[in-house]
């Protein structure tokens, strides 16, 4: 498929749950950046204290980190809300949070972004682009998380580094498309990204669902 047969898939999946999509991301957008930023409000003693204030106390930036690993699960959450709508599944928002159902699940994320962190890290050591390439290379890991929930966080990034052999550069036109949106949506308050979101994450899903998940091959356990 074409990059413009990704975006016309989402364009249809959304047909009906545009408003949904936006409230997702509004919603993920509020839960990861107010309590972070009224945190720092309150060790900071107010609003005037914490604009004047250079740096914060360590437990601060302690505390925040944890926060952030304990959202992980929910961007993929948002991950897999758009691969349901994309497969015509009819998801509901509330499946997006669903994940934090499941301790195992939660922690099997984590996990995965930690791995990937450090392997796209060590990458990058040698050079940005070959960081970049293993971020391609790993992008399609909480997809295939989704559909094999047996698998372990290191098999489904080595298996996403095998499938997307041949593809990184179809997925990195596909996200590349989405700057000039990204422009746009950045006039009006920021406004336009709460449609530019699902329509980016529809697009990134109906790449997995066409081009990668049908892909069967036998997962390795090595990075």
């Amino acid at each position: 498929m074409r990059i413009s047969d990704f975006k016309r898939t989402a364009r249809a999946s959304l047909k009906n749950y545009w408003a949904d999509g936006a409230l997702l991301t509004f919603l993920v957008f509020l839960i990861s950046s107010i309590p972070p930023i009224a945190l720092e409000i309150y060790v900071s003693g107010g609003v005037s204290n914490w604009i004047d204030q250079e740096t914060l106390p360590l437990p601060v930036y302690v505390v925040e980190l944890i926060y952030n690993l304990a959202l992980i699960p929910l961007s993929v959450g948002l991950v897999w809300f758009f691969l349901s709508l994309v497969r015509q599944k009819e998801p509901r928002i509330t499946e997006a949070f669903a994940i934090y159902k499941n301790g195992v699940t939660v922690l099997r994320m984590i996990w995965a972004s930690i791995l990937m962190g450090i392997f796209i890290f060590l990458w990058s050591l040698l050079f940005l682009i070959p960081g970049i390439i293993k971020a391609l290379s790993y992008s399609q890991t909480y997809y295939l998380l989704k559909d094999h929930p047996e698998w372990s966080a290191l098999q489904a990034i080595t298996e996403s580094k095998k499938r997307m052999k041949g593809y990184k550069w179809k997925f990195f036109l596909l996200n590349l498309s989405f700057i000039g949106w990204a422009i746009l949506a950045a006039i009006p308050l920021l406004i336009g990204f709460l449609w530019l979101v699902p329509y980016m994450m529809a697009s990134l899903a109906a790449f997995y669902h066409h081009t990668i998940a049908n892909k069967e091959n036998e997962p390795t356990v090595n990075e």
